[in-house]
């Protein structure tokens, strides 16, 4: 490796993850208007494995050799010539379509906040993507403490932060999850109900009714939500759109900005927000990081370690 080359997980073909592998590739550079970040970790997101897949976002060209990767966390390394608030060896955590398995990406800056002093490595390098798309969905259903929220996934990397965004502004909040991730969940301040057969009766066990449900799970969850919840503009997923279309429920399309991460970080480095990492792959590793979330188990967040402060 040189100054102009980098190390990352990149694919030359789309497929399963056995086509992501590690590279020797360009390093790039700070444009106009971009930070280059020496990341330091990297998030892992079903997003990124359906891109490996084959899907296109909207307004996004795949170029071959690809890197994926849209959240991190990392170090300044260079700014670009009309960059003023950043400076090199400033500590930032930020977002970016795609890019992000790689020892350096090149960033808009308005994409990049600082990290806060109380948030580590690998909580700022998961936070972005699961924590703005939960953040949008409990913008969307207008979230009062007068709810009571059903949440379908909720120990999922999205479902987990929009369950403690529902109960920080005093909700009531019921969680679907595996048993093994009940505790887990109480210990977010959710009320727990078990997968499987007998769901629905189990949701409608408890006494109370719901006025909110987010999907984060999909495996057509949306019908049992609109089987408790009366307004369907109060029912919302980000996993299985065709679905909503049909019974007239939400899709939750994320909206990130720079303001909506820095209020999310400053809730972690407060520990009012927890974000919880179940494991962590080097980026050598990134294809069984894919196989990881691709199989909708787990808690919380993936990463990938890039590399160690020297």
């Amino acid at each position: 490796m040189t100054d102009l080359t980098m190390e990352a997980a990149a694919f030359d073909e789309f497929g399963s993850a056995e086509v992501l592998r590690a590279q020797l590739l360009p390093r790039p550079r700070a444009g106009t208007g971009d930070v280059l970040v020496r990341i330091i970790r990297a998030g892992v997101q079903l997003t990124d494995a359906a891109i490996r897949a084959g899907w296109t976002p909207p307004g996004v060209t795949i170029e071959f050799p690809q890197v994926p990767g849209n959240e991190f966390s990392g170090i300044v390394e260079d700014v670009g010539s009309d960059v003023s608030a950043m400076q090199v060896g400033d500590e930032v955590l930020g977002y970016s379509m795609l890019g992000c398995y790689a020892e350096f990406a090149a960033v808009p800056a308005d994409q990049v906040i600082p990290k806060p002093p109380g948030l580590d490595w690998e909580q700022a390098g998961a936070l972005s993507a699961s924590g703005q798309t939960a953040l949008t969905a409990f913008e969307d259903l207008e979230i009062t403490s007068r709810d009571r929220v059903l949440v379908h996934g909720a120990a999922g990397g999205v479902g987990t932060i929009f369950t403690q965004l529902a109960v920080l502004a005093g909700a009531e909040v019921v969680g679907t999850a595996s048993e093994g991730n009940h505790d887990y969940l109480r210990y977010l301040g959710a009320e727990p109900i078990a997968y499987g057969p007998g769901q629905l009766e189990r949701i409608r066990e408890l006494p109370g009714g719901y006025d909110v449900a987010f999907d984060a799970a999909g495996h057509e969850n949306l019908q049992t939500a609109v089987q408790v919840v009366a307004d369907r503009k109060r029912i919302a997923t980000i996993v299985d759109m065709p679905l909503a279309d049909e019974l007239g429920c939400r899709i939750v399309r994320s909206r990130r900005s720079a303001d909506r991460l820095a209020r999310l970080a400053r809730l972690v480095s407060d520990n009012r927000l927890r974000v919880h990492v179940r494991r962590s792959f080097d980026l050598d590793e990134a294809g069984e990081a894919h196989r990881d979330v691709e199989t909708g188990r787990g808690r919380g967040k993936v990463v990938l370690r890039i590399a160690e402060l020297r």
